[in-house]
């Protein structure tokens, strides 16, 4: 039986490119009952929100040790909606265009995003951002001050 795991997550940008930030939190519950929680947080010289809001979701899967069922809650439309509406689907089959046929944005994202969770049985769940959701605002806290830390990275990789 594969364990349950829940990603919280939630990216920040100060500025839309600008400074940024992502926040993510696991949380496990082992099979005597004890609730474990990781967090994760890094900062960015100069991204998106939307690279940032994928980052907390790659990191989340990237930290899994082993085949889980996964949910994942975030408050990016953008991520959720990508795998919920099926447009991942579409924007492989059309070469990684949009139904407008331009090219989909941080492609190197999706798939690094693709590679890590096809092991994993997932679902994503959306929440509403700043509406309290305990988890979704202690990510927004760590993405926040993950951009205004000192020696921030200057690359996505």
């Amino acid at each position: 039986m594969k364990p349950e795991v829940y990603i919280y997550t939630d990216g920040a940008c100060s500025g839309n490119p600008g400074v940024g930030g992502y926040g993510t939190i696991l949380v496990f519950t082992d099979s005597n009952g004890i609730k474990h929680e990781k967090e994760f947080s890094e900062g960015y010289q100069y991204t998106t929100n939307n690279q940032m809001e994928l980052m907390a979701v790659i990191v989340g899967f990237e930290a899994l040790k082993q085949p889980c069922n996964v949910t994942v809650y975030s408050d990016s439309k953008y991520v959720v909606d990508a795998f919920n509406n099926n447009w991942i689907e579409g924007w492989i089959k059309k070469g990684w265009k949009t139904a407008s046929k331009t090219p989909v944005k941080n492609v190197e994202l999706w798939q690094r995003l693709l590679r890590v969770k096809e092991n994993h049985d997932v679902k994503f769940i959306w929440v509403k951002g700043h509406a309290g959701h305990e988890y979704n605002e202690r990510c927004d806290t760590l993405a926040v001050n993950a951009g205004k830390k000192d020696n921030l990275k200057t690359e996505i990789v």
